[in-house]
């Protein structure tokens, strides 16, 4: 089955997603904190670390554990995936192109599609503990994910450094 191109069929590509789990030891239900893969710093473009949960039989969503330490922030990006962040533990607060909205333990944070976006620990002393599920495997699989990172720059910068004007 083509996962993109002109020999792609949106039929196939869903009639191939199987309707129940298959677990296995490769794929088990459930993956157990000390079980996640952390990724490798040089593939996060921030001080985050971030941490999956790959073996989750999981076909259009990826799941990461994301810590951002006291007073420091995620770089400024934007990506075709949807993300929602679950904050665990921590306060703090999100650029999303324009706005700017405080979150604190128990909240979800949203961040659209195609958005500059920034996340901010506000604290001195503690880390920002997030949840953070995305449909990226979904638009991986489609042949139509895309990222941008502006690294840790303001949203000026970013706009600036890939050419766009402020909206």
């Amino acid at each position: 089955m083509a996962q993109s191109g002109p020999d792609f069929s949106m039929a196939e590509f869903l009639g191939a997603i199987s309707d129940s789990v298959r677990p296995s030891a490769a794929r088990p239900i459930v993956v157990r904190a000390a079980e996640l893969e952390r990724l490798p710093a040089d593939q996060v473009h921030n001080p985050t670390t971030l941490s999956i949960a790959g073996r989750l039989p999981t076909v259009s969503f990826e799941i990461f554990r994301q810590t951002i330490p006291p007073g420091l922030s995620s770089d400024m990006q934007r990506h075709h995936h949807e993300t929602v962040h679950y904050v665990i533990s921590g306060t703090g607060h999100s650029e999303v192109e324009d706005e700017t909205e405080p979150w604190s333990a128990g909240d979800f944070v949203y961040t659209p599609p195609w958005t500059w976006h920034r996340h901010y620990n506000d604290s001195a002393d503690e880390p920002v503990e997030f949840l953070t599920i995305e449909n990226s495997r979904l638009l991986g699989l489609l042949g139509v994910g895309r990222r941008q990172s502006a690294g840790l720059a303001t949203m000026a910068e970013a706009r600036a450094k890939f050419g766009e004007e402020q909206s």
